[in-house]
This record gives structure tokens, sequence and C-alpha cells, in this order.
């Protein structure tokens, strides 16, 4: 699978991504974009607390370590939890771009299963960017960065303003996060896919 879909081909007038200046900087640890995220928020006790750091370019490297509440079959990662994890790091290539955008298209292709107890090692890439839409491709690694490939993904992004997030978001948690004292926490909360 390599964006075999024509809604995940890049059309001819897509242009190469290129790193915001103000991107963070290679190795960074990104940190959670929202404390409530189920994939990176640090307040969501069964969540992936997927970790990802700024990659070269405009990469990004993340990992999470399967536990049991993320469990489908005896033992084994929920292919769901699984196209989670590719989605969070997908999104996360939204900070060396410095843009607002969501998850437009996402296709997933399962090699092979993840066993509880295991850390998948996530690498994303942007490709290629079109307008206001961002492709990019993630592969996800059983147990070294070097590992076999377990999971990977194609998708598109659609670059967004906030009013996105606040016009169709819960009113009780935008209202939290927009009147969160923390002007860095108030924006940070809107910068990555719902």
């Amino acid at each position: 699978m390599s964006g075999t879909s024509p809604g995940l081909q890049p059309p001819a007038d897509a242009v190469k991504p290129v790193r915001h200046p103000d991107a963070p900087a290679p190795g960074e640890l990104l940190g959670a974009h929202y404390g409530q995220c189920f994939g990176c928020g640090g307040d969501q006790p069964h969540g992936l607390h997927l970790q990802a750091r700024a990659g070269e370019g405009v990469s990004i490297t993340a990992e999470f370590t399967v536990r049991p509440a993320h469990q489908g079959a005896p033992g084994l990662a929920h292919g769901g939890v699984l196209a989670t994890a590719l989605d969070e790091t997908l999104g996360s290539l939204n900070w060396p771009l410095r843009t607002i955008a969501v998850t437009g298209r996402l296709e997933t292709d399962f090699r092979l299963p993840v066993p509880v107890d295991t850390t998948l090692y996530l690498e994303a890439e942007v490709t290629a960017v079109a307008g206001r839409k961002i492709y990019s491709t993630a592969t996800g690694r059983i147990g070294s960065p070097d590992g076999p490939v377990a999971v990977r993904a194609d998708a598109l992004f659609v670059e967004v303003k906030v009013e996105h997030f606040v016009r169709n978001g819960r009113e009780e948690e935008i209202r939290a996060a927009m009147d969160d004292p923390d002007q860095l926490r108030r924006v940070r909360a809107f910068e990555v896919n719902p």
C-alpha cells in the first residue's frame, strides 16, 4: 500500500513540504497538544500516551506501548487502537508545518499482530502539499525503530481554522480550553486533528 486510492494521490501541482522556520528542533519532544486527547494526552487513563518528537524536514517519530486496555483479541492490540496511533502520529506532522489540520482520509495496512506490552515505534512524514491538502505516510515497527513493520498508513489532512473546533466541539470542553489561563496550552489545544 502506498497511496493507491485516488483520494491519497497528490495532484500534479502538489509541492514538496516545507518545514516552518519556527518548527520544533529535530529530536525535540512535542508533548501533548491537549491533556484529554486519547492519542497523546496525559489525562486520559486508558489513552495511548503517545510521545512524539520532531524529526528532520517535515517528519515525526513517536512511540507508545500497547497496554492491556488496548486489547482486541486476547493479548493483542486492537486494530482500531493501532489506527489511532498512526492517526495521532500523522496528526503530529502539523507541528513542523505549523498549521492546523484535520484527518480527511486515513488508509491503514495491518501486516503483523502487535502483542500487549510491545512498544510500537512510529515514523511519519509529509510527502506533498496542495493548497489546503497535506499528504503523508507513516509506519509502525515492533520492538525497535528498525524492527519489522507491523502497521502503516497513508493519509490526507485538510488545513482548517480554529473555528472548526469551536463550531463543532462540545461546548463544555471548548469553554474549558478557551478559559485556560495558560495561553500556550489554550492555543495548543486546537493544534492537531480532532
